[in-house]
């Protein structure tokens, strides 16, 4: 018999802890960014489906949900059943009644307040680092292409490319098969290797025709680790466009720190005002 995504071998012998990436306000804010609604008038039916099918893909890819991604669900179905409900007779008699998304409403925008403040602090940590200390030619402005600067790749974006690698491999290579016996620290050596030769790999080539699922879901855990590590950057250069991978530099492993740390400390600060 088939496991869904894993041989047996493969189902306990790792697991990734999915809030040492994003918390479930993350992929509230992800979510809504994805369907360009606006964040005072969620959908909250639909971004609840959408939430729900998310949590299923991570258990799928062993990733171990915290507790707080099953509070946040329960709090989208209770909104969504009081939605569904009519108005009382008492509701019916005030001038205005709350709407039951507004507490999620705001716990979002605050979220994203002080997540985008620790970004921010971030950065004008690192302007001294951009600041030349020898004397060079500037270049003449006719001269200058505008390049869009790449932006990083959030976990949520990096589990929607797997969701299409899994949709574009042939159904044929999903067969029964006698385990790779690959592990997460072998296939890590593997895609260093490659980075090491080819500087920059997109995302989808290290994916191959013919890889088994256990080898494809390893080598998506073997990513995730890499990027926990901070030995490599995953970036976009364009929005909903490919996904790259190069090698972080030391520059870049520091401010991947310096980044996480002011993310933890934005919300400590969101968990104190919902406390």
């Amino acid at each position: 018999m088939q496991s869904n995504l894993f041989s047996d071998a493969l189902d306990h012998a790792y697991r990734v802890r999915i809030e040492e990436f994003e918390g479930p306000l993350d992929l509230l804010l992800h979510l809504i960014k994805k369907n360009e609604v606006d964040i005072y008038n969620i959908p909250i039916a639909a971004i609840t489906r959408q939430y729900l099918d998310y949590m299923e893909i991570m258990k799928e890819l062993n990733l171990d949900i915290a507790g707080e991604f099953l509070v946040m669900a329960a709090t989208l179905l209770q909104i969504k059943s009081r939605m569904l409900l009519p108005a009382t007779p008492e509701e019916d008699g005030e001038a205005e009644v709350e709407d039951p998304r507004a507490e999620l409403v705001r716990r979002l925008l605050e979220y994203q307040r002080y997540r985008d403040a620790s970004q921010l602090l971030n950065c004008r940590n690192l302007l001294g680092r951009e600041v030349f200390a020898r004397k060079f030619d500037a270049p003449e402005f006719d001269e200058l292409e505008p390049v869009e600067e790449p932006a990083d790749v959030e976990l949520f974006e990096l589990i929607e490319a797997f969701q299409k690698v899994l949709a574009r491999v042939s159904v044929d290579t999903f067969h029964d098969v006698v385990a790779d016996g690959i592990s997460i620290a072998d296939r890590i050596g593997e895609v260093l290797s490659v980075l090491h030769v080819e500087k920059t790999v997109s995302f989808d080539a290290l994916f191959t025709t013919g890889m088994t699922r256990d080898l494809l879901v390893v080598t998506f855990l073997s990513i995730l680790e890499l990027c926990k590590l901070k030995l490599i950057k995953v970036v976009q250069t364009e929005n909903r466009g490919a996904i790259w991978l190069h090698l972080a530099t030391k520059e870049e492993g520091e401010e991947e720190g310096e980044a996480a740390e002011a993310e933890g400390e934005a919300e400590g600060e969101e968990a104190t005002l919902t406390a």
